[in-house]
């Protein structure tokens, strides 16, 4: 385990493991930043669910909902971020599941309010340290506790 990875606590307030849905939605095929995500958060003591490329947002809920995720994390980096994001929370609103959602990737800064506005609990630009995303989805998951 690296010592950034373990120094964040990634339990929720109930001790058992974060359970993470990671995927890449939509035509995105650059996946190198998420794999390197899902590491991070398994060696943080995850339980990390990796959907990988090409995922539709319904495919994303209905695992979410049968691994029992905690929260859901998604790569960006095909500039869909503005569209595909917002539809991923409208699809879990649909499915009445409160799970949230942190956005990673190449998002320009003044997108992240707007994202924001639409239900998106975190963004994670790029060169988020292991530390920084632990702590992120920790925080947000705590937060819906």
């Amino acid at each position: 385990m690296s010592e950034a990875a373990s120094s964040v606590e990634t339990e929720s307030s109930s001790d058992a493991p974060l359970r993470i849905v990671l995927a890449k939605i939509g035509f995105d095929g650059h996946d190198r930043g998420l794999r390197v995500v899902a590491r991070i958060l398994r060696d943080a003591g995850c339980e990390v669910i990796y959907l990988g490329l090409r995922q539709t947002n319904e495919d994303i809920v209905s695992v979410a909902e049968q691994e029992d995720a905690d929260c859901i994390g998604l790569s960006m980096h095909n500039a869909g971020h503005m569209t595909l994001a917002p539809k991923m929370v409208e699809a879990l609103r649909a499915a009445e599941l409160d799970i949230p959602v942190v956005v990673g990737g190449i998002i320009p800064e003044s997108d992240i309010e707007p994202l924001k506005k639409a239900g998106v609990a975190a963004i994670l630009g790029p060169g988020a340290s292991a530390e920084e995303v632990g702590r992120t989805v920790r925080d947000v998951v705590n937060a819906r506790a």
